[in-house]
């Protein structure tokens, strides 16, 4: 994710025609008592397509809520993985295929999305209504053992793709859609006094048919989606030292700190003030296998490492109620620039296990009183 910035190539819309798709696996994934993917690296494109159910997805840092008809692209190089949230109900259809672009050399296998010639679709696509239908079939055909009939697979996967594409209505050099324009405009201002009106207009259609299509394509209506983006950042602002309650809600779009309360209180469990309260300490947590034995404490770690591949539980449940993300990247192979931030962040106390070489503890020691847990006493290397 970090790497040195310079001139960030341009992506631009290439003609569709100039593509070429193979379909490489597909499976139809129904749910059962244990029903989950795993965060895990796409090889290939990746299109998945809900049948029935809800549930979660995590694309790369993102999270989308799946639910019956929805539709997502994870490219090749991203990390993906899903649960559901009743999984006897959930049944998704999984794609997994290659993208080609026709030169003047031949064929190239399109897999760097930051490239002029990358395939645009990706991310979250608007439903629809003959995609489920096609995948049947796609299905079908695929699995009849017989090799014209696994041909004719390919062509009705052609199709499907075809109708993904033309839902995905592209605005002028961005892979988006008028209706994520929208939603990215909460995210960025969620703190103003935002109208489904407003919102509408950026979407560029009328608000009843706003209201319906971003329920119908996100899985949860614009108004509660507001709430949860203004609620995590209050959860970030209530980390800080000296939150007052009613500057926060005032930053996150509430002008009446009451109300404030009693939707932070709804969603979350817990008033504001007892959340405050339990965060006040800035603990950060040096080790991943430390944030367990914090929270079995119910202690929230001011600052931990996360990713949503390496520590998909945490990340997913965590994300946004602890403040600092160092890295969780393999072992903490990032411990130097762990540290610094630490040294940035400065927290009360770093709690870490006693596996380190001398070098990164003496490093770590200057972030703040260090407490070290015996390693062999919490896992070993099975934490991970």
């Amino acid at each position: 994710m970090f790497r040195h910035e310079g001139a960030k190539p341009k992506i631009v819309a290439i003609s569709p025609d100039e593509f070429l798709f193979r379909l490489r696996d597909l499976e139809c994934i129904k749910g059962d008592g244990n029903w989950r993917i795993g965060q895990q690296l796409a090889a290939s494109h990746v299109l998945f397509v809900v049948e029935k159910g809800r549930g979660r997805l995590m694309l790369g840092k993102d999270e989308y809520r799946l639910h019956q008809g929805a539709v997502y692209i994870c490219p090749p190089g991203g990390t993906y993985g899903a649960e559901a949230d009743d999984p006897g109900e959930l049944k998704i259809f999984l794609f997994k295929f290659d993208v080609f672009r026709a030169t003047d050399q031949g064929c190239e296998r399109v897999q760097n999305m930051e490239r002029e010639d990358s395939f645009p679709l990706k991310g979250a696509i608007t439903p629809d209504d003959q995609l489920v239908s096609l995948c049947e079939e796609v299905f079908r055909h695929w699995h009849s053992g017989d090799g014209l009939e696994r041909f004719r697979s390919q062509l009705i996967f052609q199709e499907l793709l075809y109708r993904a594409m033309k839902s995905r209505s592209l605005l002028s050099g961005e892979s988006q859609t008028a209706l994520e324009a929208a939603k990215n405009y909460m995210e960025r201002y969620f703190n103003e006094n935002l109208t489904i009106e407003q919102l509408a207009r950026i979407a560029k259609i009328s608000p009843k048919y706003f209201v319906d299509l971003f329920k119908k394509t996100y899985g949860i209506s614009a108004i509660d989606y507001l709430t949860e983006l203004r609620l995590n950042k209050a959860k970030e602002l209530m980390a800080q030292p000296n939150a007052r309650l009613r500057d926060i809600a005032h930053q996150v779009g509430y002008h009446d700190e009451f109300y404030f309360s009693r939707k932070f209180k709804k969603k979350v469990g817990i008033a504001p003030t007892v959340y405050m309260k339990r965060r006040r300490r800035k603990i950060a947590a040096y080790r991943t296998p430390v944030i367990g034995q914090l929270l079995a404490l119910k202690m929230i770690p001011y600052a931990a490492p996360l990713h949503p591949k390496w520590t998909p539980y945490y990340y997913k449940l965590y994300r946004t109620d602890i403040a600092v993300h160092l890295s969780a990247y393999r072992r903490n192979l990032h411990w130097e620039s762990n540290i610094e931030t630490l040294l940035h962040a400065r927290p009360d106390v770093v709690i870490s296990t006693d596996e380190l070489d001398a070098e990164e503890k003496e490093r770590l020691e200057q972030a703040g009183p260090v407490f070290y847990v015996p390693w062999e006493k919490i896992g070993g290397s099975n934490c991970y």
